[in-house]
């Protein structure tokens, strides 16, 4: 057995979106001699969860046909399951993270704490208090700090303050994801999802969701017990999320205001 279907039957074996042979062979014929295969397999997890997962020949072609979003649930697809009050996912199906929102706080609430952020100042409970420049720009540091599930400044104040939220008692969360045929959806979280937030959550963030997730009327029901989120960013959509989410809601706040 060659190198690359040694990577692509261990990696077969996980979570992780499988990859092609044709891209596995570049990777590992990008070095010769060729790393261990440890090394291989661990460069190969990061480059695929920092990767779209729509890439033409990145995913094996049928891992992407068992492992996307039946068609018939997709809105838009004039599908009654599309509509319908309650169906469940068939299969096992792996998206990327395009949008994520905390729809317990008021969208005039998360643009009044970033414009306070950009003044320099953050909240901690009813006390305001300067940030260090650092911690108002250096949102890269912290957000890979939460991702470890580690804190940037020992509480996680700098990680939430970098981001403008973080992950409260009583968030609840709506995601748009999509899958690895280009096909999106919404989200939203039926129970907390530990891992997801803003704050937390990277956009090109992988999710696997188990066969059995509920979809109610075109709209995924995020569970704990049936959502793994698998991790990866991706770095140019992750930049432009950040950069352009505090004129999304200003422009969202207008919209309400004026309807």
């Amino acid at each position: 057995m060659d190198l690359a279907h040694q990577l692509q039957a261990s990696l077969s074996t996980t979570s992780i979106p499988l990859p092609s042979l044709a891209w596995l062979q570049s990777l590992a014929s990008a070095r010769s001699p060729p790393p261990p295969l440890a090394s291989l397999l661990a460069t190969a997890r990061a480059r695929l969860l920092a990767s779209d997962l729509t890439a033409a020949g990145l995913l094996d072609s049928q891992y992407a046909a068992q492992h996307s979003l039946p068609q018939d649930m997709v809105p838009g697809s004039r599908s009654a399951a599309a509509t319908t009050r309650e169906a469940r996912l068939p299969r096992d199906v792996v998206v990327q993270v395009l949008d994520i929102e905390d729809v317990s706080q008021s969208r005039w609430e998360q643009v009044e704490a970033l414009e306070a952020l950009a003044r320099g100042e953050g909240t901690r409970g009813r006390e305001i208090v300067r940030l260090s420049a650092t911690t108002s720009t250096d949102e890269e540091e912290a957000t890979t700090a939460a991702s470890r599930g580690e804190d940037a400044d020992g509480e996680g104040q700098g990680q939430q303050a970098a981001n403008g939220g973080g992950r409260g008692r009583n968030s609840t969360h709506k995601l748009v994801v999509q899958d690895c045929k280009g096909q999106t959806m919404h989200a939203i979280e039926l129970k907390q999802v530990e891992r997801l937030g803003v704050g937390k959550t990277f956009i090109g963030e992988k999710v696997l969701l188990r066969a059995g997730t509920v979809v109610a009327r075109g709209v995924v029901l995020l569970d704990p017990a049936q959502c793994v989120v698998l991790g990866g960013k991706v770095d140019a959509w992750h930049r432009a999320w950040v950069d352009g989410r505090l004129a999304r809601l200003k422009e969202a706040v207008g919209a309400d205001r004026r309807a």
